[in-house]
């Protein structure tokens, strides 16, 4: 079942992207997201327009979409190529016309999920977080 975030899935949700971070971002260290998480909950979560992917109970994965860009979609690593990112990100592209995205260039799997689903690449750039390249790829109806 898809649904909007509440609230009382902000601490899940922190921890499920945690997880799925470290595991989709070996090529940077793990202390780089933790140092991320309470401002993950904090504030880029609650400034999101999100929505929760829930089996059984359970928070599985979720997605957000903050002006014009998906600007989160992760799925809990026990879960992943299983068809929900899919169907969060179907979720998200029947509200909108385009959405935009950044993905990091070494996340390979990240990059062909988009390219699957009609995302393509427009433009690499220096993500000024992290300090590694990153890709913005595009999705727009009709193309």
């Amino acid at each position: 079942m898809i649904r909007p975030l509440s609230a009382s899935d902000l601490d899940t949700a922190v921890e499920l992207w945690y997880q799925a971070s470290v595991k989709a971002h070996d090529f940077i260290p793990a202390d780089f997201w933790h140092a991320q998480r309470t401002a993950m909950r904090d504030i880029y979560l609650p400034a999101s327009e999100s929505w929760v992917y829930e089996e059984q109970g359970q928070l599985a994965g979720f997605i957000s979409w903050h002006q014009g860009a998906v600007a989160a979609l992760f799925i809990a690593p026990s879960l992943q190529s299983l068809g929900l990112g899919r169907q969060l990100l179907d979720h998200l592209k029947a509200r909108h016309e385009r959405l935009d995205l950044t993905v990091y260039a070494e996340n390979e799997q990240a990059r062909r999920f988009y390219s699957r689903n009609g995302f393509r690449e427009e433009v690499q750039r220096i993500c000024e977080h992290s300090g590694h390249a990153e890709i913005v790829m595009y999705w727009q109806r009709g193309i």
